[in-house]
């Protein structure tokens, strides 16, 4: 599994004599790419056509587990609120007047030294 996306591009070379200049269908390439997020900054490196395809299996395994746990999550907080709707349901969770506070000491101030 892997998190991030694959692109696949064409370049034109500065070359003044090339074809891919002026025919889009003549430019070099394709250049496959990873990008991902590491720490909060962008990463890019560059693939062969062989190992693209092994990423772009990687992704697609990545994001069919992100949506399994997403729907997992989802049913644990159906649950839940399951699980809050009950207890306020409940003859004990109807009853008022809060929680009672336990008593705090107070922390004796001691002189700051100079």
């Amino acid at each position: 599994m892997r998190r991030g996306s694959l692109s696949e591009r064409t370049i034109k070379c500065s070359k003044p004599g090339c074809a891919c200049a002026k025919d889009p269908k003549a430019r070099h390439g394709p250049y496959h790419s990873l990008t991902h997020a590491v720490g909060g900054k962008t990463r890019s490196r560059f693939l062969t056509a062989e190992q693209a395809e092994l990423v772009r299996q990687q992704i697609d395994t990545g994001r069919e587990f992100r949506g399994r746990v997403d729907a997992l999550w989802e049913a644990c907080e159906t649950w839940a609120d399951g699980q809050l709707a009950d207890l306020a349901a409940s003859p004990e969770g109807a009853k008022k007047g809060g929680s009672k506070r336990a008593s705090q000491t107070k922390s004796s101030k001691k002189p700051k030294r100079s």
